[in-house]
């Protein structure tokens, strides 16, 4: 089977990049993960990455004199890596239309909430106070808004009683580990179909 790259993008921990190197690792998965890059040097992710064996990049943005300049150095790099995917995962900074122009359609980003609801930062919090009875977490394409991309997939995620801010992130953090290399599965099975605002998964 020829197995389709990805790069993960990410500026914390890497839980996400761990999921989605592991589900990569696992028989019969259709993609396999290249590179890891952050825009801090501090990420606990490239830590992770160096432990995996996946080659890991510190890339810093105020090495450049714009986003345009740091954006292009980055497709540089994924293109280097023939990069079919990219994944967001933690990554804190919104894509501009650079690195949206070097992969159209081809930037995928998780998010902690039932998206269109509670975008942008401290969306766990954000659902807290607005005392809704649900949240769960959003897998979608990348344009150049906040969250508002495509949505591909979503998994609700019932608030509890008692239920504090460390709490619901464990639950959704749980399903974003699950979600988001099904998503990327699904990619690079042709089974995803953008149609306006809307994706369509194909059978």
């Amino acid at each position: 089977m020829n197995k389709g790259n990805i790069a993960v993008l990410l500026s914390g921990r890497g839980s996400n990049f761990d999921a989605i190197v592991r589900a990569s690792r696992a028989v019969g998965s259709n993609f396999t993960v290249r590179l890891a890059i952050s825009d801090r040097s501090d990420a606990a992710g490239l830590k992770k990455a160096a432990r995996l064996g996946i080659p890991a990049r510190h890339v810093d943005p105020r090495s450049f004199p714009d986003k345009a300049a740091y954006e292009s150095r980055l497709g540089e790099l994924l293109e280097s890596q023939r990069i079919d995917l990219v994944c967001l995962a933690g990554y804190m900074r919104l894509v501009g239309p650079v690195l949206l122009g070097r992969f159209p359609d081809r930037i995928l980003n998780i998010h902690p909430a039932l998206l269109p609801c509670f975008p942008g930062l401290d969306a766990q919090e954000q659902a807290l106070r607005a005392g809704v009875k649900v949240s769960g977490c959003t897998v979608h394409f990348v344009d150049a808004g906040t969250d508002s991309g495509p949505i591909i997939a979503q998994k609700a995620v019932a608030l509890r009683p008692g239920d504090d801010l460390e709490t619901l992130k464990r639950r959704i953090l749980r399903q974003e580990h699950r979600l988001y290399p099904q998503a990327i599965s699904l990619f690079f099975a042709g089974r995803l179909q953008i149609d306006g605002r809307a994706v369509i998964i194909k059978p």
